[in-house]
């Protein structure tokens, strides 16, 4: 016969491990919940996935490329002067291409097929525009800027550049003066033009722009401000202009 002690202590384990069964019970039931949940989302994010990838995907990356490099480049745009700069294209193109280009610059010279190209793919949508920046590491440079400058005010800018470059080897006073009785140049007023502190200060002023902007050598560009450095591939530029045009 067990004495009440006894009874004490069986009623006491009989209650323990009814309290472990529960406890183990709960734990049971809470983890079963939580896994029910955890699969729940699990299904929920899979249908969302499904959905976005019902979204046009081409068209939301066109999208969001354009803006983020458009974000990119505005941050990176430089302000270009223009006003007085001899251009091809009309003043209200969407894209300004700017150059600073050297007359005695053989890289210069041979990024004119490209800028040629531009001009070819783009036409009225590009306007190219020429800034003097003519190197103290090129004599003869100056001489040439400042007769381009000049036939630029009888309105034949771009023939002078064309002849200048044409024949890099002579870029005297006496060709220069050859060159505006060729494109048919009143040569007295070309004459005094090439000696006029005028026409000199205009194109000093495109130098220190150069240098203002940064550009530290020829030829130098900037695309609707935003800047390239050297003789590039059209197709470095088709990048940034097709860019340009496609957020407009």
């Amino acid at each position: 016969m067990k004495t009440s002690s006894q009874i004490v202590l069986l009623v006491a384990a009989m209650m323990i491990s009814a309290s472990i069964i529960y406890s183990a019970n709960s734990v049971s039931q809470l983890l079963k919940r939580e896994n029910d949940e955890i699969s729940f989302l699990r299904l929920a994010i899979a249908e969302l996935d499904k959905k976005l990838d019902e979204i046009p995907e081409p068209q939301r990356t066109r999208r969001m490329v354009a803006e983020d490099q458009q974000r990119s480049n505005d941050a990176r745009r430089l302000r270009v002067s223009t006003e007085g700069a001899p251009q091809i294209g009309p003043d209200d193109a969407a894209v300004s291409l700017v150059a600073f280009s050297d007359f005695e610059c053989p890289y210069c010279r041979r990024v004119l097929p490209t800028i040629r190209q531009i001009h070819d793919e783009y036409g009225d949508r590009v306007r190219v525009l020429f800034k003097h920046y003519p190197l103290t590491i090129h004599p003869n440079a100056m001489g040439a800027h400042i007769a381009a400058e000049a036939a630029h005010r009888q309105g034949q800018f771009w023939e002078m550049h064309d002849l200048i470059f044409s024949n890099p080897n002579d870029l005297s006073n006496d060709a220069f003066e050859k060159y505006a009785n060729i494109l048919g140049l009143d040569i007295d007023v070309f004459r005094r033009d090439v000696i006029s502190d005028e026409v000199r200060v205009r194109v000093q002023k495109d130098v220190a722009e150069a240098r203002r902007l940064g550009v530290r050598g020829t030829p130098g560009f900037f695309v609707n401000g935003i800047f390239i450095s050297g003789a590039r591939s059209f197709s470095s530029f088709k990048q940034i202009i097709d860019q340009e045009l496609s957020v407009l």
